[in-house]
């Protein structure tokens, strides 16, 4: 116990430094930022979500002895507990006879997935209702931070040819789904690097899991269908489904790159077609909308069990 406690408190002290960089300002503090739930994600994977646990309290209560209490709540909520939580379910296993080589049976990689997307829009939910309650006051609160962060010009309450910022009008529509698609991403890219890391040590329990065979929970779409319909209502009420849907959307991507990897296998050429979309993504950003779809269209039609049955296989790796 010593020794998981010890290694809490290595890794609080870790993640606190790496949350706390981006008060530096400078350009190499915002990825650092965002990896700082990595240290917490190994302690999980490495030693057991006791130290991530530990590690979670450490960092907060380090960062509230300097900047105050309030970034014990911020951190807890938008990076503690979140990643706590995900290393705990990544060591989530029970006895099942034949279903590994270890007679385990894991926490399906497909619900990690989905769980990612949904503390995504959870933590910029939050965010969104501590601006306000309601939608004038969010967006009112929304842009004054704008204005602040931009150093733009507070706008006057009335008076004619006064007119607001077409940039400041752009990011308070865009602002909070893509949060959530970003907060997403960077969720799913910590559990990986962490996964990495651990695996690398010699450390990690959980064999590597078969990516291309990644299934979402049953109630998936569904959520997603809602969330869709409910972000068309007005008020707060539909920009808050909107997050919600902007993070399904981001995890039904995630199932669309493993279903292109499924049935690109054999294909001659393979890594210029995959690189080649990847590049595409990172570069213009819409195509993981085709993504998206390509996800959903397995979920619906089970292409890739399809394909599978077709070439004879039912058991498809990456």
């Amino acid at each position: 116990m010593m020794q998981v406690a010890l290694i809490g408190i290595s890794a609080g002290a870790a993640t606190a430094l790496l949350f706390a960089s981006v008060a530096s300002g400078s350009a190499l503090s915002v990825p650092l930022f965002y990896l700082a739930p990595l240290p917490i994600l190994i302690a999980a994977m490495g030693w057991s979500h006791w130290a991530a646990l530990i590690a979670a309290l450490a960092a907060a209560v380090g960062l509230a002895a300097i900047f105050g209490w309030l970034f014990f709540v911020a951190f807890m909520i938008g990076i503690g507990l979140p990643a706590w939580w995900l290393g705990y379910l990544t060591l989530l296993a029970r006895p099942a006879a034949g279903a590994t080589p270890d007679g385990l049976e894991w926490y399906p990689v497909g619900h990690l997935v989905f769980w990612a997307a949904m503390i995504g829009a959870a933590i910029v939910i939050i965010a969104m209702l501590s601006l306000g309650s309601d939608l004038d006051t969010f967006r009112n609160s929304l842009r004054s931070g704008l204005e602040r962060m931009l150093k733009m010009p507070a706008r006057a309450p009335s008076g004619p040819d006064v007119e607001p910022s077409r940039l400041i009008d752009v990011l308070i529509a865009v602002l909070p789904p893509a949060a959530a698609v970003l907060t997403t991403i960077t969720s799913l890219v910590n559990l990986w690097l962490a996964e990495r890391i651990v695996m690398v040590s010699g450390r990690l329990r959980r064999p590597p899991p078969d990516l291309a065979a990644m299934q979402f929970p049953v109630y998936a779409p569904g959520l997603l269908g809602a969330a869709v319909a409910a972000s068309f209502l007005s008020g707060i009420v539909g920009i808050l489904a909107g997050v919600l849907a902007a993070s399904l959307l981001m995890a039904y991507a995630v199932l669309g790159f493993a279903v292109l990897h499924m049935i690109t296998r054999g294909i001659n050429g393979r890594p210029f077609t995959l690189g080649g979309i990847y590049v595409a993504v990172f570069v213009f950003g819409w195509p993981v909308l085709a993504m998206s779809l390509l996800g959903l269209a397995d979920t619906a039609f089970d292409l890739r069990g399809r394909i599978a049955r077709r070439r004879g296989s039912s058991n498809p790796q990456t």
